[in-house]
């Protein structure tokens, strides 16, 4: 379990912030802090994230529609890992160390330009992935490589600043630095896109397991459960702005061909439904009072995020392909545009109820039901289309997909997750 103590000095200033924002010491923050929220400058920096989300959908959508599927999926996990993987890593250390001083504000805003940086450098990433001779990463690794150095800053003040949290806040900063380096060496080698990929496997791999091997075997950092639960759900929802966005996309392309019709209403309502679903469906999950009570199960419920992340982000660019469908610009079939959405959804459930199971400790009988009859409301809407439904109705049986999870949630998995967590948090 994480190491819970604090200074007096991290204390204080978390009872009794002060109202100026001039240097002070960056301590640990006590885990057990009371009504701890999310910061007005933790919700500035996620907006730049809305920005990075959309570029990588808009890229992948327009590599969807033209039927390159291989290229797409690699671009876009690519893009998600950075951009995922650094607000994670700031996620933390903020909960852990956030001290609002104007260090730790610069710092961020050095962050942010980072992400913009990346997300600038996506479209030539995307199309050299595309042409399949080598990487264009040049400036998506100079934006990945802007925030870790920040973040890189912030570990070292932690050291400076924290002896009880020396050795954990050094090595942090080393294996960063270390690994920012080989980010940077693939710049000049300029190799071959399978070499590349391969380099980005090995030092995607290291990104992960640092965080892990200092926490376990270093030392904790005194994050906040419900603070950084908090966190994540600010992010899915940022996240799920790209399946409304998708949805606007959509109804303008069939006002564009058709007029105000049922077509677009069936578009609207299905498009809204599903990010709604959605949004209902993950906050049905209890991080916070879990991680509370058991710290150690931090990594598979934060890492499994990513995959949350990026399935919500792909479900919107989905739906921006079903528009380039209904535009009568794409080059694939409406089967295939609708897949481009109906994939992701399955991919999201997939991951929320693996890493619901896994934070409980619980496989659960009537959620595994949930779970399947979710899968079959998907095929259902593959079915449909295939059998010359209207990408309008492929919607929004798609949205039928989390109405499954809520209906059976609300009327008796309320029950079941009460009694898990019982079980859970009494041991």
């Amino acid at each position: 379990m994480a190491d819970r103590q604090t200074s007096d000095t991290g204390a204080a200033a978390s009872a009794h912030p002060p109202l100026d924002h001039r240097l002070r010491r960056m301590v640990g923050r006590d885990p057990d802090e009371a009504h701890r929220t999310a910061t007005p400058l933790e919700l500035l920096f996620d907006l730049t994230f809305v920005v990075a989300f959309s570029q990588a959908g808009t890229q992948a959508a327009h590599l969807l529609e033209l039927g390159h599927f291989a290229p797409a999926a690699i671009g876009f996990t690519i893009a998600v890992f950075a951009i995922c993987l650094a607000w994670i890593n700031y996620s933390w250390l903020a909960s852990a160390y956030d001290n609002d001083d104007v260090f730790f504000r610069v710092a961020t805003m050095v962050q942010m330009l980072g992400v913009l940086v990346l997300a600038l450098g996506l479209p030539d990433m995307f199309h050299s992935i595309d042409e399949g001779e080598h990487l264009d990463n040049g400036v998506v690794v100079s934006g990945y490589v802007i925030m870790r150095v920040a973040t890189v800053a912030m570990w070292l003040r932690v050291a400076r600043h924290d002896p009880e949290h020396r050795r954990s806040a050094l090595a942090y900063a080393t294996v960063i630095g270390v690994i920012q380096v080989g980010w940077v060496t693939t710049i000049f080698i300029n190799p071959s896109l399978p070499v590349m990929l391969g380099l980005f496997v090995v030092l995607g791999t290291l990104e992960l397991l640092g965080p892990y091997v200092i926490e376990r075997r270093v030392g904790a950092t005194p994050w906040h459960a419900h603070h950084i639960a908090e966190r994540y759900g600010l992010l899915v929802i940022i996240t799920l702005g790209e399946v409304v966005l998708g949805t606007i996309l959509a109804i303008s392309a069939v006002v564009e061909q058709q007029g105000w019709s049922v077509e677009a209403a069936l578009v609207a309502f299905g498009g809204t439904a599903l990010a709604f679903g959605m949004w209902w469906v993950y906050f049905t999950m209890p991080s916070a009072k879990v991680l509370h009570r058991f710290r150690r199960r931090a990594f598979t419920w934060g890492y499994g995020h990513l995959v949350i992340f990026g399935s919500i982000a792909a479900t919107g660019a989905g739906l921006h392909v079903a528009a380039f469908e209904i535009a009568g610009k794409a080059h694939i079939g409406e089967v295939a545009a609708l897949l481009t959405a109906v994939v992701p959804v399955g991919i999201f459930l997939v991951a929320l109820f693996t890493i619901y199971s896994l934070l409980l400790l619980e496989f659960d009988r009537f959620h595994i039901l949930l779970f399947v009859l979710s899968m079959a409301a998907l095929g259902v809407a593959v079915l449909a289309v295939v059998a010359g439904a209207s990408m309008g109705t492929g919607i929004v049986l798609t949205a039928c997909a989390p109405l499954v999870v809520i209906v059976g949630y609300e009327a008796v998995g309320h029950r079941h997750q009460a009694a898990a967590l019982h079980r859970a948090l009494d041991k």
